[in-house]
């Protein structure tokens, strides 16, 4: 993970998002035994390989 902290919301929509992209056939970027798409992307959010960007208020 970068150095940016996210809220528990974040967190959701982060783990959400990445656990319907495994559901339809995204390669997954940690060795696991686990075959449910959140428990791997949980996985995945604790080893900080998601390439996901948080954008918040005005920052544009």
């Amino acid at each position: 993970m970068s150095s940016q902290q996210y809220n528990r919301y974040e967190k959701a929509r982060i783990l959400g998002a990445r656990a319907l992209q495994l559901a339809y056939g995204a390669p997954v970027l940690v060795d696991t035994d686990q075959s449910e798409p959140i428990l791997i992307a949980a996985q995945e959010y604790d080893a900080g390989v998601l390439p996901f960007t948080v954008r918040r208020g005005m920052e544009r």
